[in-house]
């Protein structure tokens, strides 16, 4: 099932390749370096092919460059869910920011994330020119069938890092093709509307042309399919259909979204392809990594090479391949391997959880279990008061299956082998359920969030509605970066509009907390700043986002 990233690691030395033979076309070199090869050379094997679309995997993996920057930065700790936690306030200030409303245009976090994001839409852009080039026939693998799922792969890879963008600062430069010259770099600033609708034709296209989870080899499962292509259709539509993004400009009807939306989960419904694992928590685990409730997830793998002092060197494999998530969100206590401690879920978050609902403990590690009450000492947590700990990537869970032991497997290195899982087939009837309820159907979408809570022995709500349908994405998705997002695009929470929502979060913060919680900002803090470094880069003098 690793076996995708291992392909990650080699196609990082191809990029190099090729990216040295596109910065060579200035006219005063008139012979090309020994050794270099040129891109139509590259292209003419399935191989080559095939590791030109493994390598566009690989910005999705990056969560360092001048600091950590996976996205649950954003999605948990922007969120009621979860405090920065860390060793002090002043352990990664980026965050600290995020978390505080104090972010401005020069966090590096924020930049790392937005170049990451481009590097992919880089990496996609020239894998669609040059693979689109290429001829059927160009040996026997290389049938219509390999270039169009191929090419599937790229657009849906393409449409993600688009959507972990738009998402988090509005519209941003929409970039097609691959830009051979510097002369090509100033890229304005598109819409909002311009950029999802991007998103949907990207998604459309891969849609056609991937193939089903079922039908890929072990050895490829990570890759995109069909059902992740219409997974993201249902997602990005249910983001246009919300009273935020419909504010900023998204010209599709919101009645359509939602009609749209529910297509696309019968599709993923209808498939067959997908279940919920019978116990909640083996999503949580190697052993459940890429299984029946997998939709798409971030591979990553146990590797013994590159780590500090690398960099993003490709030679040196840098920070690919292991997670940081882990060692950022595990314990502090040494005792079981020698956490950071980031991630903290709050005391609203545990509140949220009905009375004998598994995924709770799942979720949150918490003082008086038997984990934290033989390892955990809570002067070493304690993060303005709180002493809670992400459970469901900073804790390992199979003890057994590397040796024995909570953490035992990354006491020699800082990463990890666990995979972000992006979709599971839980959060895609929900998504469905609320499909349904926006599309004037909750018989429907109480069928969906039943399916979902009976899972974990709960029993069935009372009616569907707005109310239900998101108390039980909380509660399901607790922990799994999604929160912030969830309440950006629902934006009134109650009726009440974010603002109110987490001015009344505030108030259910420790003291510690509160004091360094700056005043939301209605109209601002819903997004977050384009980078400073990036406008100054960009001639086309981009407009800050509002605020800012």
């Amino acid at each position: 099932m690793k076996h995708i990233v291992r392909n990650i690691f080699l196609c990082t030395l191809s990029f190099v390749t090729l990216s040295l033979s596109m910065t060579g076309c200035k006219n005063y070199l008139t012979e090309i370096e020994p050794g270099t090869t040129l891109l139509e050379d590259f292209y003419t094997s399935t191989p080559a092919a095939v590791q030109n679309v493994t390598g566009c995997y690989t910005p999705l993996q990056w969560e360092f460059n001048h600091t950590y920057c996976p996205e649950w930065f954003i999605g948990d700790v922007a969120s009621d869910d979860a405090l920065k936690g860390g060793g002090t306030t002043t352990d990664m200030s980026d965050a600290y920011d995020i978390e505080n409303w104090r972010t401005t245009d020069q966090n590096t976090l924020l930049l790392d994330f937005y170049r990451a994001n481009f590097q992919g839409i880089g990496r996609c852009n020239l894998a669609l020119e040059y693979i689109g080039k290429m001829e059927v026939g160009t040996d026997s693998a290389f049938t219509a069938e390999m270039k169009n799922r191929l090419m599937g792969e790229v657009y849906f890879l393409r449409a993600y890092y688009y959507f972990r963008l738009v998402r988090v600062f509005a519209g941003v430069p929409l970039v097609t093709h691959v830009l051979h010259s510097s002369d090509e770099w100033g890229q304005p600033r598109a819409s909002v509307d311009a950029v999802y609708n991007q998103i949907l034709s990207d998604l459309t296209q891969a849609e056609k042309s991937l193939w089903k989870k079922s039908r890929y080899p072990a050895e490829d499962m990570g890759r995109a399919t069909q059902g992740a292509a219409q997974a993201m259709l249902m997602k990005v539509n249910l983001y246009m259909a919300s009273p935020f993004w419909q504010k900023k400009g998204v010209s599709k009807p919101a009645a359509q979204c939602y009609a749209d939306a529910k297509t696309w989960g019968e599709a993923v419904i209808g498939s067959g392809e997908y279940d919920l694992c019978p116990n909640y928590e083996d999503n949580f685990t190697l052993a459940g990594e890429n299984g029946i409730e997998s939709v798409f997830e971030i591979q990553y793998a146990e590797v013994a090479w590159g780590d500090y002092g690398d960099g993003n060197d490709p030679t040196k494999f840098g920070y690919t391949g292991g997670s940081f998530t882990q060692i950022l969100t595990r314990s502090r206590n040494s005792k079981i391997g020698g956490g950071w401690g980031f991630n903290h879920p709050t005391r609203n978050l545990y509140n949220e959880f009905e009375a004998g609902d598994p995924r709770r403990e799942v979720a949150i590690l918490t003082p008086g279990t038997s984990v934290v009450a033989e390892y955990q000492q809570q002067s070493d947590e304690n993060y303005l008061g709180n002493v809670m700990l992400n459970n469901k990537y900073g804790m390992y869970r199979d003890p057994e299956a590397l040796g024995g032991g909570y953490g035992k497997w990354n006491l020699h290195a800082s990463r990890g082998p666990l995979n972000n899982k992006q979709i599971r087939y839980a959060d895609v009837l929900l998504m469905y359920a609320e499909a349904c309820l926006g599309a004037g159907d909750p018989g429907t979408a109480k069928t969906y969030i039943d399916k979902v809570r009976e899972r974990v022995g709960l029993a069935g709500v009372a009616a569907a509605d707005d109310a239900a349908l998101r108390h039980e994405r909380r509660c399901e998705l607790a922990m799994e970066g999604h929160r912030w997002f969830d309440l950006v695009r629902w934006e009134g929470v109650n009726g009440n509009g974010l603002k109110a929502h987490m001015d009344a979060y505030k108030a259910t913060e420790t003291p510690e907390a509160q004091q360094h919680m700056q005043e939301f900002v209605a109209g601002k803090h819903e997004l977050f700043p384009l980078p400073q470094e990036e406008m100054q880069l960009n001639s086309t003098n981009m407009e800050q986002n509002p605020g800012y």
